[in-house]
Formats: structure tokens, sequence, C-alpha cells
């Protein structure tokens, strides 16, 4: 999926390897989201652990409500970068476990604080209840698991069985949820509306007793409502329906859907080798680049994340095994084909890369990170946001 044409952009004008974002598509997007927030009465918040360049923080601000975040660090980005003029992000923050420290860090500046278990909350809400009394806008929430399903990839799915990741309903029996103003849930992946109304379904049919008692409702990530086929005249009639039934407030953390079709990540050819014997079309193809430094979701999920003007192997004459340059034997990103030979020098584009990669990024080998660059498909402006050096790699390590 992509949005914008980047051919257009002359990739020599960039360093390589190279993150490049649009910032027309990125505001197309947000757009999207301020449509669905504004038209629903639901606040969005964007959710840093997908996409979070903050250089795009004002812009992002500006559309949105606030964000929300894993741990102390993305919430502390947030409320640090995430500012449109005077008017300041919510900062939410969940996490599967929270160290003291952390929650008394968090209590000093985030707006919303959420529990993955029983244990936590009672653990903390001594040092919740005290700063809510110096800061009467916190609010604190629960993490749920509907023991619901919509994920066809298990590493990917919160309530695939045994998951670590929000209470199941028997564990909140005879709780004193006293301190508790809201619940969320997160079940989704890249998932449209009718994965999310059968969810809401499931979670109405076991909480509702708690609905009532409850400010707010979080209904976590993984909605695909910028896409061009997701049904947003649905999602907000549906979000209009259960704030009314419930009298509660409806938050969405989208992140994929702020930055789909927006980025490529620009590569460039190192090497070429065959790979068979006596193979006049069928080739190795050695990038700049990596799967497991720069691109782990390729290995984990795993996906072929698609590449300009290539086509599936055998497609065209020309059949290249693209792979990163670590020593991982299994750095492979995926095999393509060609209508021309690949040439060594010549630039690669992987499309919709803005999203869950830049977050991911690791410098296994030594291996340089992307640069990250800010294009403006209208203008053509280029903006090289970050280049990495030696430094980058060597102050991680000690």
């Amino acid at each position: 999926m992509q949005f914008t044409d980047f051919t257009k952009l002359d990739l020599q004008r960039l360093p390589s390897p190279c993150f490049v974002v649009d910032q027309v598509a990125i505001e197309r997007n947000l757009t999207i989201l301020n449509h669905v927030a504004s038209a629903s009465g639901a606040k969005v918040l964007a959710a840093l652990k997908a996409f979070s360049m903050w250089q795009l923080g004002p812009l992002t601000a500006s559309y949105l409500d606030g964000i929300c975040a894993s741990g102390l660090h993305e919430a502390k980005l947030g409320f640090d970068e995430y500012r449109y003029g005077d008017k300041k992000s919510e900062v939410h923050v969940y996490s599967a476990a929270f160290s003291e420290a952390d929650v008394k860090e968090l209590l000093t500046f985030a707006d919303h604080i959420v529990f993955n278990s029983v244990s936590q909350w009672q653990r903390f809400k001594p040092l919740c209840l005290q700063a809510q009394i110096e800061r009467p806008s916190l609010h604190f929430g629960l993490r749920i698991n509907p023991e619901h399903s919509e994920g066809s990839v298990p590493l990917y799915d919160p309530c695939a069985e045994g998951s670590r990741l929000g209470i199941k309903l028997y564990q909140l029996a005879d709780i004193d949820l006293t301190g508790i103003s809201g619940l969320h849930f997160h079940t989704l992946c890249e998932q449209g509306f009718a994965e999310l109304n059968r969810t809401l379904n499931a979670v109405e049919n076991k909480f509702s007793h708690l609905l009532t008692q409850m400010q707010w409702v979080n209904f976590g990530g993984g909605h695909h409502i910028t896409a061009p086929d997701y049904q947003v005249d649905a999602l907000i009639e549906r979000i209009k329906s259960f704030s009314a039934q419930h009298q509660v407030q409806v938050y969405l953390e989208p992140g994929e859907a702020i930055a789909i079709g927006s980025g490529i990540l620009c590569a460039e050819v190192l090497d070429i080798f065959e790979k068979k014997a006596q193979s006049e079309h069928d080739y190795h193809a050695i990038l700049d680049t990596s799967a497991t430094c720069h691109m782990p979701d390729t290995l984990e999920m795993p996906y072929r994340p698609d590449i300009t003007n290539s086509g599936e192997v055998n497609e065209f004459i020309h059949n290249y095994r693209f792979g990163g340059l670590t020593c991982l034997a299994g750095d492979i990103i995926n095999d393509y084909s060609f209508v021309e030979p690949l040439t060594i020098g010549q630039r690669i584009v992987f499309e919709d890369m803005a999203h869950y990669t830049m977050v991911k990024t690791s410098t296994f080998n030594g291996t340089k990170l992307p640069a990250i660059a800010l294009w403006n498909s209208q203008t053509d402006e280029l903006t090289l946001v970050k280049q990495f050096t030696y430094d980058d790699f060597k102050q991680r390590l000690s």
C-alpha cells in the first residue's frame, strides 16, 4: 500500500540506506483520524510504538488528542515533543509491567496509566491515589483480555491461549476497583471494522457490568482506519452507540494508521552473484540494509515487503534473492524478479516502510542505521532529519 508516488523522488539525493517519509501522506492520514474523532466524539491517540518520528510531533498534535506509550521513555518523548502551540497532547501509557521507579516518574506528567494485572494495580495503588490528590487529572485503568482472538499470527495475538497481556474476567471477581476509571483492550493487528465490531461484542458480553462503573474505554490499536477499504462511517456510528449506551469516553490509539502508505526504505545493491550453479537468471543480491536490523517484521510475521518495479519469482526473467549484509544466515528479505538485470550501486525502494521499522532498528554486527529523511511530495522539498554514525553504535555499548 503506497499513497505517494516515490518514483518522483530522485533517489540519488539520499544517503543509503535511508527511510523517507512523505509529510503530505502523513497529513492525509491524520486528516482521516481527525474526522473520526470529530464525528464520533472519540479521542484519538498516536501510538508511538508504531511510528515515533517526533520531527512530526507538532503536526500530529495539531490533529490528534494525544499519544499512547508502552513505557517511560516513549511517554517522555510524547510529553516533550508532541505539542502544537499551547496545546499539550494527552499522555497515556501502558506496559506489561512497571517498575516502582518508572511509576513514580510517570505520576509526575502522564494523564492515563493503564496496568496489565490486578497485582500491579494493588501494588501501586497507594502511590497512584496519593499522586491523584496533587494531580486530579490523573486517571488509572486496567487492561482487560476479552479472550476473543481476531489475529491470524500467534506472535501478534494478545488474546492467544496463555497470553500474558490483559486481565481475564474471572481475575476481576470480587476486586475493589476504587480508583480505576477506565478499561483498555487491544486485540487487533492491521485489521478492519468487522474485526473490531466482533471484539466490542465480546467485551460487552463479558464486561458490561464493569462498563457502567467506568468513565472511559480505550479500544487499543491495530485499526487500519486510513486504509482505502476501511468502513469509516460504520466505525463512527459504532463508537457513538457504544459511548451513548455505556456513558463513557472512547479512546482509539492507532499507530500504523498514521503512517501507512507514507514512507519507503531506500537501499543500495552492494554485490550480485549466482544463487545456483550454471544459472543465467537466478542470483543473490546483497544490499546495504538488513532484514534482521532494519525490517525485522519480515522475519517475525513473516511478510514479503513490496519493492518498486519488481515482481514475484519468475514473473520477470531476472530473479534475485535479496539478503542483508549481516552474518546471520537467515538475514534474507525475500525473492523478487525484474525485467532488467540489477547492477551494483543500483538503488532499491522498499514500499510502505514508515511504520514498525524505524522503531525496531538495531545495530547487530555494527550495521549502520538507515538515515531518516522527510520529503514533501507536493513541493519536492527534502530534509535530511538524521544520519547515524559510529558514535550511535558505540554509545549503545560499554
